[in-house]
């Protein structure tokens, strides 16, 4: 499917781009090559062929949930320059 100047134009304009003069020649020529390129994929014949949800059909192995690392909040604030009631303090910075 070939698209004419005016096709392109009408679509440059509805999606507010702006296509210089120059450009318009390369555009119009990308775009109807991307449209060539969707008629051919839509000319493979995929009858019989199931859909893939994961191209590697494989399950991601999990790690159990469990707690690795134990809390040392007290001791990251207690080098903090300023923190209280378990919140790091920061400085005002909007007015």
């Amino acid at each position: 499917m070939s698209l004419d100047r005016s096709q392109v134009e009408n679509v440059a304009q509805l999606a507010r781009l702006q296509v210089t003069e120059d450009a318009m020649a390369a555009t119009v020529a990308s775009l109807s090559s991307i449209l060539d390129l969707a008629d051919q994929l839509q000319k493979i014949d995929t009858e019989g062929v199931e859909p893939l949800s994961n191209p590697l059909d494989a399950t991601a192995r999990l790690r159990p949930d469990e707690v690795t690392e134990h809390n040392q909040r007290d001791a990251y604030q207690a080098i903090a320059p300023s923190a209280a009631d378990g919140l790091y303090l920061v400085p005002k910075v909007i007015e």
